[in-house]
């Protein structure tokens, strides 16, 4: 394991860890439990970084994107901000047009976490949100472990739990380029998604507690394609979105493989194994040239995978629950394995 400085912020340091196996090394920030890099063993026998970061924490809080990221406590988003909970109604942080959008205005991805535990391949960072912080409920404790497993792959473990009842649902938010950071676009990346239905978006990027079928549609990934090849199509679906930009909903139960996605020029393949119910695929549509570790992040330059309970479930009592009940243990995990 190695523990350097990465940058100073509002006068704390933000910390750098690196967790790492032969096949695959993660770098993790402690500010918003970042994953910064992460380099996979290539054909040349060097590594690859597949995942888009920035150079200091600035970026990440001015810039935005969420990248790499730990969001919470609510990933996605929230109509109008707004939940009842036990009868009352609660209001979040707005921070996207009309909505809430992955925590409110500061959430888990602007905090700097305290690093718990770490070795070689594993680091434990943990933070605390209080009663009231963004709107939110309850008092909550987060636990997210990042540890490189034996199938090359790097597990996130996901623990919470809280002093009166609240609402719960974490993800990470990397953004990925199986050719690299800044090797172009992902249109070409063929990609597999295990899901007969998603959750379809009104023009704010909102679901309602509806359902819809992806056969005979651009959103039907069950046979892998590429992420181009339907991109474009005329569907009010993907106009909402300005490319793919919505949930999907996964098929099976338990810890289990959802999707794989295949760089076109590395080979490199991405299995996604995760116990939720959910996957965000975003095609990286609102990336606008920032500049990044290495080059500028430009539209469709990068995808996101992210395992997650249902946008605006706190709304929607046709979609799993994301409550979490005094002194219950929230738990969830996902895990990214790498191959060629």
């Amino acid at each position: 394991m190695i523990k350097k400085v990465f940058d100073v912020y509002e006068g704390e340091e933000v910390l750098i860890y690196t967790v790492k196996s032969e096949y695959l090394e993660a770098d993790i920030l402690t500010f918003g439990a970042t994953v910064h890099a992460l380099r996979v063993k290539d054909k040349r026998g060097g590594f690859t970084d597949v995942a888009l970061g920035y150079t200091k924490v600035s970026d990440h809080y001015d810039k935005g994107g969420y990248l790499g990221a730990i969001v919470g406590r609510v990933g996605n988003r929230i109509d109008k901000g707004r939940f009842s909970l036990n009868g009352k109604v609660y209001q979040v942080g707005i921070n996207d047009g009309n909505n809430s959008l992955h925590g409110g205005i500061k959430g888990f991805d602007k905090k700097i976490w305290t690093v718990e535990y770490a070795d070689e391949r594993k680091i434990i960072l943990s933070t605390f949100s209080p009663d009231g912080e963004e709107g939110y409920p309850a008092g909550l404790i987060v636990r997210v472990t990042y540890e490189i497993t034996a199938e090359k792959g790097l597990k996130i473990s996901y623990e919470g739990v809280a002093d009166g009842d609240t609402v719960v649902s974490l993800t990470n938010h990397t953004y990925f380029n199986l050719n690299g950071e800044g090797k172009g676009d992902i249109l070409s990346h063929k990609l597999f998604i295990q899901a007969d239905e998603i959750t379809p978006v009104d023009g704010e990027l909102i679901p309602h507690g509806d359902f819809m079928k992806v056969e005979n549609t651009p959103f039907d990934f069950r046979t892998p394609k590429l992420i181009g090849r339907d991109i474009e199509k005329d569907d009010p679906q993907l106009k909402n979105c300005g490319g793919y930009d919505v949930n999907f909903v996964l098929s099976g139960k338990g810890f289990r493989k959802v999707a794989e996605a295949e760089g076109n020029e590395s080979g490199i393949k991405m299995s996604v194994y995760t116990d939720r119910e959910g996957v965000q695929f975003y095609s990286g549509n609102f990336l606008n040239g920032e500049r990044g570790k290495t080059s500028a992040h430009k539209k469709r330059g990068a995808f996101c995978l992210e395992t997650q309970s249902f946008p605006n479930a706190v709304n929607c009592p046709e979609y799993p629950s994301v409550a979490l009940k005094k002194g219950e243990k929230y738990k969830t995990t996902t895990e990214y394995r790498f191959s060629l």
